[in-house]
């Protein structure tokens, strides 16, 4: 994002993954857009830009939310967790993330990370519902390669075997 310097700028809040940040940006600036430029929270993804596809997907307050969508000062008094923040150091992988790499739920990987949002907040609600109930819940989210169903298989396997995501 390139800055004009005679653009008005606002003071915002936002605390992501734990972390407090005060930052000056433009008012029309996205959450998607301060969380990885301005942030470095680059395992979000901005593919549609119009809040169709979920690669953008935080969760905000414990809901998944497109961050594209978002304005960063809307964002000021919530928690928000990235994909970062969910998935910890990728050398430890966690339940979810072994089922998708087992279940070959990814091909070029740019949804992945939106996928991996919502499936962690589908495991956090405890939830153990059928196939169906899982494509339901995944219907913001975009995948041009798999077909949905590896990204099924690997939320269902997570889903049924107890462990933390």
């Amino acid at each position: 994002m390139a800055r004009n310097d005679h653009e008005a700028t606002v003071e915002v809040r936002l605390r992501v993954n734990g972390i407090d940040h005060e930052l000056e940006v433009p008012p029309r600036y996205a959450l998607s857009d301060v969380l990885r430029d301005r942030l470095r929270l680059t395992g979000l993804h901005t593919g549609c830009e119009q809040g169709v596809c979920g690669a953008c997907m935080v969760l905000v307050d414990g809901e998944p939310t497109v961050s594209c969508l978002t304005l960063a000062v809307e964002a000021q008094g919530v928690e928000i967790h990235t994909v970062e923040h969910l998935t910890g150091p990728s050398s430890n992988p966690g339940r979810l993330e072994r089922s998708f790499m087992e279940c070959g739920a990814f091909q070029c990987g740019f949804c992945t990370p939106g996928f991996l949002v919502i499936g962690h907040h589908i495991l956090r609600q405890a939830w153990r519902g059928d196939r169906a109930a899982i494509r339901e819940c995944l219907s913001g989210n975009v995948c041009r390669c798999t077909g949905y169903e590896p990204i099924i298989d690997a939320i269902a396997a997570a889903a049924h075997d107890g462990e933390e995501p």
